[in-house]
């Protein structure tokens, strides 16, 4: 069912995937107004989108999601919220309480506004680092949301997107004001790329310091399922369009579902090896060290964060749990969702592929000249 004429507020609105859907919305829905939230709300942005948006009503809400008042205004009159918003680290460089506070209690009390505003409808958007995996490295192929899986979560970064989903998916059937209920559900995308993607940008900047050859760092057999930004946005749009559906609401409430496309699966590093190829790029075939090796080195590096603590802030640029990520086959089905709300891709591999790297081009120049001054 359509959104025509609803309010809708965005959080994360001008992030990686947040500027995505928000861009889908304004060309495929005729909303009466998105409220775009954000901590750092960029204005190149915001005159791109005022180009764009034809008769729907733009709304900036610049600020902390922890700061209440700010959640009210967004709120207010609005029917439906996407919590893109949340803070991401896989390496330990962010503050626990930081990363609590924005995706744990940030989460928690845009529900309890939600829910004091009369909102009818919240979509979270999780990770699939809420289900590892974990560090046995215990593989998964092709797996959905009734696989059985014993889950040790290590991130700090995947405790709390865990312990956000649950908030969502428990805040489900609440009861509101009005006396409505509120319905909820989670989004489980795989590691998402795409134009804008920070991670892959690093990878390339990496490669441009090495000589144009990329390291390997995870294992050829280790295949995971990359979902393009494109499909993660179309599926956020088809589950709001879904739950205002009464019979699709019933059934979504309080579900999770992964997210993931035709991408086909491959490791990591192979995944970035495929998008920077076709720019000049190699692929060391080994890792730089041998993985025992590498683990060895890991925890020792764990180890002087521990001890130089007090002192200093020290990052290691490697864990022995991103090891395990990046070296345990972990792919999922989007099946869940094709069969509750109608979830297909949009965009095949070949298509994804082309925009990514085409992105990668227009930066590539960029960058180079960047690293050369330095």
């Amino acid at each position: 069912m359509s959104l025509a004429g609803e309010v809708c507020v965005v959080t994360g609105a001008c992030g990686f995937l947040g500027e995505k859907l928000v861009r889908l919305l304004l060309k495929e829905e005729k909303l009466a107004e998105i409220r775009l939230l954000d901590r750092n709300i960029r204005s190149e942005l915001i005159q791109s989108l005022d180009d764009c948006r034809g008769d729907t009503k733009l709304s900036v809400f610049e600020g902390d999601i922890r700061e209440c008042e700010l959640l009210r205004r967004a709120c207010s009159g609005a029917a439906l919220v996407f919590h893109t918003a949340s803070l991401v680290d896989v390496t330990g460089a962010i503050e626990y309480s930081e990363l609590y506070g924005v995706n744990v209690k940030g989460t928690q009390l845009l529900i309890e506004t939600c829910i004091q505003e009369n909102l009818a409808s919240f979509i979270y958007t999780s990770s699939i680092e809420v289900a590892g995996p974990n560090p046995r490295g215990d593989p998964i192929i092709n797996g959905n949301e009734n696989t059985p899986y014993t889950s040790i979560l290590k991130f700090s970064y995947s405790k709390t997107k865990d312990e956000a989903e649950q908030i969502c998916l428990q805040a489900n059937g609440e009861i509101l004001r009005n006396g409505g209920r509120l319905a909820t559900c989670a989004l489980r995308p795989m590691y998402i790329f795409g134009e804008g993607c920070r991670f892959t940008l690093g990878h390339m900047r990496d490669g441009i310091s090495n000589g144009n050859m990329l390291l390997r760092i995870s294992s050829r057999e280790a295949k995971v399922n990359p979902v393009y930004v494109g499909n993660v946005a179309y599926a956020h749009l088809l589950a709001a369009q879904a739950l205002r559906d009464h019979q699709k609401r019933a059934v979504m409430g309080g579900n999770f579902y992964y997210i993931s496309d035709d991408t086909p699966p491959v490791s990591y590093s192979d995944f970035n090896y495929a998008v920077l190829s076709t720019l000049g790029f190699g692929m060391r075939e080994r890792h730089i060290l041998p993985l025992p090796l590498l683990y060895l080195l890991s925890y020792f590096m764990e180890l002087l964060q521990v001890v130089l603590s007090p002192f200093l802030r020290f990052t290691p640029p490697l864990n022995r749990q991103l090891l395990t990520m990046l070296n345990t086959p972990f792919s999922f089905s989007y099946q869940k969702a094709h069969r509750d709300f109608g979830y297909s891709p949009r965009y095949d591999w070949e298509e994804a592929r082309r925009r990514t790297t085409e992105w990668l081009a227009s930066v590539l120049p960029t960058e180079r000249q960047q690293l050369n001054s330095k």
